[in-house]
């Protein structure tokens, strides 16, 4: 599963460059097709982000430390409740729940913004892309949330304490969200 979501995140990474490109240049050029084009990367966008993000939720929520930010940031005798929260306890798991949110936000303009003129929503479309890409770029370039231990340690170094509050599961993504 681990290797699902690190090439999930690889291939959203390509789809947030085409985002980027296709339906700015169709904007530019007046060709609705390629502005189009901008709708189903999007989404298909998300849908490999979250795709991404639930690996790596399950790689904790399963304690599978042979993935290095889940060593450094879960334990097996934890609850289960800090277990999946552990996933954005951290910067890397963090890094991605902030790439997963702004793509669900550009899904959204992709699916419901149809009252929007074509080439105002292709450039949002497009801006979210390039957004996106600088994101998903930093991420694994720098921030890889599927970094593989080898060997894999029998047990986790644990959460952070500071860190084992009620407020984490919701204080980022309702942060996130608000913004």
């Amino acid at each position: 599963m681990v290797e699902t979501g690190h090439f999930a995140l690889v291939l959203a990474f390509a789809l947030s460059l085409v985002q980027m490109l296709v339906p700015l240049y169709g904007a530019r050029v007046g060709n609705r097709k390629m502005m189009a084009v901008g709708v189903p990367v999007a989404v298909t966008g998300f849908a490999l982000t979250a795709l991404s993000f639930a690996a790596l939720a399950s790689a904790y929520a399963g304690s599978d430390f042979s993935v290095a930010s889940v060593w450094e940031n879960s334990h097996s005798l934890q609850p289960l409740i800090y277990k999946i929260t552990g996933t954005w306890g951290n910067h890397e798991g963090s890094m991605l729940l902030w790439v997963l949110i702004l793509t669900f936000f550009g899904a959204l303009v992709a699916v419901f913004g149809s009252n929007l003129p074509a080439t105002l929503k292709a450039n949002v479309l497009a801006v979210q892309g390039a957004i996106g890409a600088a994101f998903f770029l930093f991420i694994l370039a720098t921030s890889n949330p599927f970094i593989r231990l080898n060997p894999a340690p029998i047990e986790g170094r644990d959460l952070n304490p500071v860190l084992q509050d009620l407020g984490l599961p919701i204080h980022p993504s309702v942060l996130y969200l608000c913004l």
